[in-house]
């Protein structure tokens, strides 16, 4: 009897615990707080959202979210190298950040470094759960500079299939167009 009352006690106890919990990640609270740099990002301030998140990682430099952003303006900004470091922080402080691994396979891309660029898509894939065109088309790239063209035609499709139109433009390009003869 006395076992079954604390199993009682103990299951609302669980329950009570459950809903006043906070169940927001941190990645949730950095979005509200960085809405003013994010949506510098969105309406294509670049230089100004790079500011914004270099500022944001001295203030907070355990956020993931900020190392993320300011990664973002690097790569618009084609600072490259800058752009893989800052996401490479971004994802030792948080590893699910699945455009991180988007972004930092396009700028290992942007510097010639395939093998990696094909490494980080190949995690963006998996990351988004294979519903982000971009990771398929910048994945079937990648591949592509690796001398993989059938597995870049699969992934090619697929982009196609989630409704990427530059995909399907890509695959009306050699080396996928067969049987094509000048005349």
């Amino acid at each position: 009897m006395e076992i079954s009352l604390i199993f009682l006690l103990y299951f609302f106890y669980l329950v009570i615990r459950y809903f006043t919990m906070d169940h927001d990640t941190p990645a949730d609270k950095d979005r509200i707080r960085f809405e003013k740099g994010i949506l510098l990002l969105q309406q294509r301030e670049f230089e100004q959202g790079y500011e914004y998140f270099n500022q944001a990682v001295k203030q907070n430099p355990k956020s993931a979210l900020a190392y993320a952003f300011r990664g973002k303006c690097q790569l618009a900004n084609q600072n490259y190298y800058s752009a893989i470091y800052d996401l490479t922080q971004a994802l030792n402080r948080d590893n699910t950040l699945a455009d991180s691994y988007l972004d930092r396979g396009i700028a290992y891309y942007s510097v010639e470094q395939y093998q990696d660029a094909f490494r980080e898509f190949d995690k963006a894939v998996w990351h988004f759960r294979g519903e982000q065109p971009d990771a398929y088309r910048w994945r079937a790239i990648a591949r592509l500079q690796l001398s993989q063209h059938t597995q870049a035609e699969s992934d090619l499709n697929r982009a196609v299939m989630l409704g990427d139109e530059n995909s399907a433009y890509m695959l009306q390009q050699p080396p996928f167009v067969r049987g094509v003869v000048n005349q």
